[in-house]
């Protein structure tokens, strides 16, 4: 007879590792600083390595995204292409997380 091992035992409360973080998310209210954090890190997966790399500061406040770039040229490379940063940046988080976007 063929035994089942703890681990393939499955009960109808078993819940995925997905389904718990966003669970503790939502409870402990980081959903906002959690969404800011990854956009951050995916800067240069949204807007692109050449531009992300000559990006010397980013960061979020009050749905603002702040960004300070070293050269005139590409602030007004991103300044042209403002909203389709700003739709990048919410279509990755999945809801709208930023609503201007700034040029420093």
């Amino acid at each position: 007879m063929y035994k089942k091992k703890l681990d393939e035992i499955h009960t109808k409360d078993d819940v995925g590792i997905k389904e718990v973080i966003e669970k503790w998310i939502e409870t402990y209210r980081l959903r906002s600083k959690y969404d800011e954090s990854s956009i951050v890190n995916a800067w240069p997966d949204i807007i692109g390595k050449a531009i992300a790399n000559r990006t010397q500061q980013i960061y979020i406040r009050d749905k603002k995204l702040f960004v300070k770039v070293e050269s005139a040229v590409i602030k007004n490379e991103l300044a042209m292409m403002r909203r389709q940063i700003i739709g990048r940046v919410n279509e990755y988080v999945g809801h709208v997380v930023v609503e201007e976007f700034i040029i420093l």
